[in-house]
């Protein structure tokens, strides 16, 4: 079993010869307590070719001190990550290792450094006892394990804010830390000094960045290296159940798909073809329980506003039994999708993707002409699912219509968002209003999908012998819903050609 503790600590470098300067009085610390010096030893693991470390990813097996275990610390921001405990063992633990299953794909995972460190503890305490930071003076022996040789020592401080802590603490702290003439440490982690110290780190991360664009086909890629990139990321926040990350998840596959059919010119899609139809099984993968959940998120919120005059029979029951409520399999399942070969191989084809592009010869040119070409397409084609949609009268025609026009706006919103770096202004005002379009196309397709579960629950209702009562009166909010949709469709549709005439795009 894991556990996850948010972790929010600033490092400094310190001389052999320092000691912890004295914090009290510092951002109303009455009482700096010494816990005395621990004994830690950590054998850190990667990939021989280090992939954990090049995104900032580190897992170990730590001995010693009070957090004897399994440690994995994912990075949040700067001097913020979250770090997944597991239990003392002698092999990675399985959590922790599906965790890191997006960066290490089959490769197997070797002892690359051991840290042996000399722990000198201090607890700041405010007035009332409480423990407002842990202060420790680390004096470090590296010692490389794989991918190199050689050894390290040094010794730094690190200030790790107490949990649930004010994080402008640290700033007080900083300050007089500064003032006894220490400065921040440059290394994002030990494991990271240790790395440059004894290896190659550095030489081969600055070896894979990618180059500022110039071409078209420089551009097209960057945004396909983000979105893969943003996969990669995103799939152990999915396996940990973190908020919005299915969805999140979703976009980025979604964005990936569309932009390797919009930009047609510039990739050949004789190769991308196959990648796009793997990124349309995930994202279906990944919509199986995600569009159950917002559909019944809305029903709920529906059924609250209601007044209870309104309310008859076992609605709220009824629409919990029908949302079959399963996060815990929910999870186990998707786990498994992100865990199985096919999903695996698809990370694989990105990365060839993007190492070896299919480039074709409007790759080569100036951006402007060919990604507003691109662009140009994609809004034709949505103009013309729009005026279909505003020319039948309202029922499932349009409805079906105003679907597929809210899917290609947000192909044309995709578009632009990657020639957004390339065209500056003219395509963030596009994006924006290809936004509005799809929010309110969107808000008009979750109607027509509420509508129709309505009547599901209406049907399952009326053969159990309920009061149908409120389903109907849902069902006509929804429908006077969707009708607001459609009235608003015109103006909505007008202010998004006019940003696109105004910047010359369309």
């Amino acid at each position: 079993m894991a556990d996850t503790k948010r972790e929010i600590e600033w490092k400094y470098e310190a001389a052999t010869g320092d000691e912890l300067p004295d914090l009290t009085g510092v951002g109303g610390v009455v009482a700096v307590i010494d816990q005395g010096v621990a004994e830690l030893d950590a054998t850190y693991y990667d990939t021989p070719d280090e992939r954990l470390a090049r995104a900032s990813l580190t897992l170990r097996r730590r001995t010693g001190g009070d957090e004897a275990g399994w440690h994995l610390k994912l990075p949040v921001a700067e001097g913020v990550r979250d770090e997944i405990r597991a239990p003392l063992s002698d092999t990675v633990p399985p959590a922790l290792l599906g965790l890191v299953r997006s960066r290490i794909r089959d490769a197997g995972l070797v002892p690359v450094m051991r840290l042996r460190s000399d722990r000198d503890v201090r607890h700041l305490l405010d007035a009332d006892g409480a423990l407002l930071a842990e202060v420790s003076l680390d004096r470090v022996r590296a010692e490389r394990l794989a991918g190199g040789s050689g050894t390290a020592e040094w010794t730094e401080i690190e200030v790790e804010l107490a949990d649930g802590g004010d994080p402008a603490f640290l700033d007080k702290v900083d300050k007089k830390l500064r003032k006894a003439g220490l400065s921040r440490s440059s290394a994002e982690s030990k494991l990271a000094r240790a790395l440059q110290e004894t290896g190659t780190r550095t030489e081969r991360a600055a070896a894979g960045r990618p180059k500022k664009p110039v071409t078209a086909g420089d551009h097209v890629l960057a945004y396909v290296r983000a979105q893969r990139d943003a996969i990669v990321e995103l799939d152990p926040a999915v396996r940990r159940d973190v908020f919005d990350s299915v969805h999140s998840l979703r976009v980025a596959t979604r964005r990936l798909r569309s932009t390797l059919r919009s930009y047609a010119k510039v990739l050949d899609r004789d190769v991308t073809d196959p990648v796009a139809d793997e990124l349309k099984w995930l994202a279906g993968e990944l919509g199986v329980d995600r569009d159950q959940e917002v559909l019944t998120q809305r029903l709920t919120a529906a059924v609250g506003a209601l007044h209870p005059s309104l309310l008859t029979g076992p609605v709220r029951g009824r629409l919990r039994t029908w949302s079959h409520p399963g996060r815990g399999g929910s999870r186990h399942r998707l786990a498994t999708v992100l865990d199985s070969a096919r999903h695996l191989a698809l990370l694989d084809a990105l990365d060839a993707l993007i190492c070896d592009p299919p480039l074709l010869k409007a790759a080569a040119q100036a951006p402007k002409k060919v990604i507003i070409q691109a662009i140009r397409r994609d809004f034709r084609k949505t103009a013309d699912l729009v005026s279909q949609a505003l020319d039948l009268p309202p029922g499932h025609d349009r409805d079906i219509a105003m679907h597929e026009a809210r899917k290609k706006a947000k192909r044309t919103r995709y578009a632009a968002e990657a020639a957004a770096p390339a065209l500056g202004k003219p395509a963030e005002a596009l994006v924006r209003s290809m936004k509005s379009l799809q929010t309110l196309l969107g808000d008009h397709q979750d109607s027509v999908m509420a509508r129709s579960a309505l009547r599901e629950l209406s049907a399952q209702a009326y053969a159990a012998g309920e009061n149908t009562f409120t389903y109907g009166v849902l069902y006509g909010r929804e429908e006077q819903r969707a009708a607001e949709c459609e009235a608003a469709l015109p103006a909505v549709w007008e202010a998004a050609t006019s940003e696109g005439m105004a910047g010359r795009l369309i």
